[in-house]
């Protein structure tokens, strides 16, 4: 297998990633074949999960408008992805100029891209940390120099908390980071569930298992548990919902059915 130029030396091109994947559902270019073979096959069992994928990066910015509304001008993007048109920066930045981001993620092909995206943007950086290790992430130099916690921050954790087992503690690290924020603050979170997909469970594992074939196990958790990631937060209206129903543009029943699966959910502090 060819190795192209924009991959680092440091990957093994011939393992799926989770991040090259997203990229592949969202229609980007910087995956492989094996990402794009992992895809098809959960695929197979979930042909929607391209539109799951749009509907996730619509409440983002959604989201994120929604922060700047409120005189949030600070972002903290955790598991960011390979970046891709209408990122946090892009929507952030035009909703409020002078907005600060700060991206993480632990894929070196999302760290590198990210580092060529935000080239000349002094108000936006990226840190190679992973979310279970969070004070890697609050005490990294591109935290420190771009975001001040004692003013409210925007944490994001968009489609990230489903690929972390409850072994490794998901709800101390998402409790960790957001004992860091200061009061009025907002947690912005989608995850996965069985919840509102247009299939039954056990077809719609079939998906989970492409997963957890490729070793980054799909945690798909129930309403109630991903409710508990808000513990500690006051719910923004309308709570915890269907991606498509968080403060729509347009009517959410002409969305795709795929798109209700999951859910979104947008808390702040106290």
């Amino acid at each position: 297998m060819e190795r192209p130029a924009w991959a680092p030396r440091s990957i093994d091109i011939s393992v799926p990633s989770v991040s090259r994947m997203y990229d592949y559902y969202l229609g980007g270019s910087h995956n492989f074949e094996v990402d794009r073979e992992a895809a098809r096959r959960a695929m197979e069992f979930m042909p929607g999960l391209p539109k799951i994928m749009q509907a996730n990066r619509a409440f983002m910015r959604r989201a994120v408008r929604y922060a700047a509304d409120q005189g949030i001008s600070q972002f903290l993007d955790v598991g960011s992805g390979i970046p891709t048109f209408g990122n946090v920066h892009e929507v952030a930045q035009a909703a409020r100029p002078g907005a600060r981001v700060v991206y993480v993620d632990h894929d070196p092909v999302a760290v590198a891209h990210s580092e060529a995206v935000l080239e000349g943007n002094e108000d936006a950086g990226i840190v190679a940390a992973d979310l279970r290790k969070p004070q890697e992430i609050l005490s990294s130099p591109e935290v420190k120099r771009l975001i001040d916690l004692n003013q409210p921050v925007a944490l994001l954790l968009l489609a990230i908390l489903h690929f972390v087992e409850d072994e490794d503690d998901p709800y101390g690290a998402v409790a960790e980071l957001g004992e860091a924020l200061a009061p009025g603050s907002l947690l912005v979170l989608t995850h996965a569930s069985y919840e509102g997909i247009p299939l039954p469970p056990e077809r719609a594992g079939g998906a989970v298992d492409v997963y957890e074939g490729i070793r980054n196990p799909l945690i798909m958790r129930s309403r109630e548990e991903i409710a508990r990631f808000f513990e500690g937060y006051d719910m923004v209206e309308p709570g915890l919902v269907a991606m498509p129903r968080w403060r729509p543009d347009t009517a959410p029943d002409d969305e795709d059915p795929y798109a209700f699966s999951g859910f979104a959910g947008v808390g702040r502090t106290a």
